[in-house]
């Protein structure tokens, strides 16, 4: 089984880099699946209906948030109506949408998607992400009733990132970080056959821009200690980053490399 996740996707120069390269790339590796975190998709905060449909056509099957989900002012219905799209799975049970779902795939293949916020220098308050991840997982056994579990832990910390892939190791195909938007060089199988990266990278103009955005808004936070001016996608032409993971028939990692296009 092969699968692609797609780092964050930050505004227009991202989006159209997906539209681009995700029908090439599935063809070329003959993907099963394609799962995408759009947080900052929608002009760097959140997703709109038109993003997930755009997506779905480029035949992206999963999509996921952060914690930027909800800055759409149509994020709460899109979550309660749009199967493909996640929020982070660790916000209370009374939250519209869902973290964790399972997934058939064009092939008959099934794949549980979970996604995760972390703790860890995040203003949200929510439950553990490690205790919300046993009792989704509870149900489930990788090569039994589900032949993928792709984690997706959207986190500011690296080393929160890299404590989820060794609590999880061996128990779900992959656990690959998003939400820094910087690629990590560590990608690799774990010693119980879970393949980890700490962080995918982005989807967007990663040329002069700062995590994807114009240089304005940051700059005036780091020198001037205030911002005033909004934060905007860079407008440069994109790239995507990302990994591509190949998993044995039982839903552990052969592989997981890093790509960039």
């Amino acid at each position: 089984m092969k699968l692609l996740f797609l780092g964050d996707v930050v505004g227009r120069a991202g989006r159209d880099a997906v539209m681009k390269h995700a029908k090439p790339l599935r063809a070329k590796h003959a993907l099963d699946a394609i799962i995408v975190n759009v947080d900052n998709a929608a002009g760097g905060f959140g997703v709109t209906a038109d993003i997930l449909r755009d997506f779905a056509s480029a035949g992206v099957d999963v999509m996921t948030g952060g914690d930027h989900v909800f800055d759409q002012k149509d994020s709460l219905s899109l979550l309660g109506s749009q199967p493909a799209l996640l929020r982070p799975h660790n916000f209370p049970p009374s939250t519209p949408g869902t973290g964790c779902k399972l997934f058939t795939l064009a092939g008959g293949k099934k794949i549980l998607v979970l996604h995760l916020l972390g703790q860890v220098f995040h203003r949200e308050y929510l439950d553990s992400p490690f205790a919300s991840a046993d009792a989704a997982l509870a149900p489930y056994k990788l090569g039994a009733n589900v032949d993928a579990i792709f984690v997706d832990f959207h986190a500011e910390a690296t080393s929160e990132k890299q404590a989820m892939g060794v609590y999880l190791d061996g128990r779900v195909s992959a656990v690959i970080g998003s939400h820094t938007h910087v690629a990590t060089a560590d990608a690799r199988i774990l010693k119980n056959g879970t393949a980890y990266q700490t962080d995918a990278g982005m989807c967007g103009d990663t040329q002069g821009t700062v995590i994807g955005f114009d240089p304005k808004g940051p700059m005036q936070n780091f020198l001037q200690k205030f911002r005033k001016v909004r934060m905007e996608p860079g407008s440069g032409e994109g790239v995507i980053q990302g990994a591509m993971i190949t998993l044995n028939d039982n839903g552990l990692g052969v592989s997981i490399t890093p790509i960039q296009h």
